[in-house]
């Protein structure tokens, strides 16, 4: 009998929680709900779970505010799935560290979909695989950072972007397509969020900031 993947669906009304875990349940998932943001933090952090499905209008904690949170000791996949459907919420929730957004209503098979697209997304496809260049080595596994042997704390998205920049190094990356991929979200003409990644990503790096090269007018290429 095959492991059951877990998915802890934080949200406040008990009847989408219920269609949730009926859903999931279907398609051999095993769902955990939690109604408030404190209730869903202290699942993740008790249950270790595969996936988590958050809903942003919580009563006690905004979803926001959870997401980062459970970043500071998780990189759990997280699927927002709220009513809030401005531009500028599906930013910060990206930018906070979500994975995926899912505005209500939405249909089941689309919510199955996007669940499975996380989970390929971020669980690591093998082991023992380490990134390095120029005295930077990364380790998609443990999820760290070191340069010249030091560690470095990176904040999740820096940690998926200079991923993405070691994955494709020497290659002329667009900002659209950094987006899609770090971020999985279609671009809106706003650089401001990878702008701004990447200033902080080559801070923390160092004397090694110096391999994210800008090309004025398109996005960045990471070359040593």
């Amino acid at each position: 009998m095959s492991h059951k993947l877990t998915v802890v669906i934080i949200e406040d009304e008990k009847n989408i929680c219920t269609f949730i875990e009926t859903t999931l349940a279907n398609h051999d998932y095993k769902a955990v709900s939690a109604y408030t943001g404190k209730e869903g933090i202290s699942c993740i952090a008790s249950l270790c779970p595969d996936v988590v499905l958050l809903d942003l209008g919580l009563p006690d904690i905004d979803g926001i505010d959870v997401i980062r949170s459970v970043r500071e000791f998780s990189s759990v996949p997280i699927l927002v799935i709220s009513a809030r459907s401005e531009e500028n919420e599906k930013v910060a929730a990206l930018d906070a560290g979500a994975d995926d957004y899912l505005v209500k209503p939405f249909g089941v098979m689309e919510m199955v979909s996007r669940v499975k697209a996380v989970l390929r997304r971020c669980r690591p496809q093998e082991t023992g695989h380490v990134l390095s260049a120029g005295g930077i080595s990364l380790d998609p596994e443990r999820r760290t950072v070191t340069v010249e042997g030091q560690r470095v704390q990176l904040t999740y998205k820096e940690f998926e972007l200079l991923t993405y920049f070691l994955e494709n190094q020497g290659i002329a990356l667009s900002r659209e397509k950094i987006l899609n991929s770090v971020w999985n979200y279609d671009y809106f003409g706003d650089a401001r969020t990878i702008d701004t990644h990447v200033k902080k990503l080559r801070s923390k790096l160092g004397d090694k900031g110096e391999y994210i090269k800008t090309i004025w007018g398109m996005g960045y290429k990471f070359e040593v």
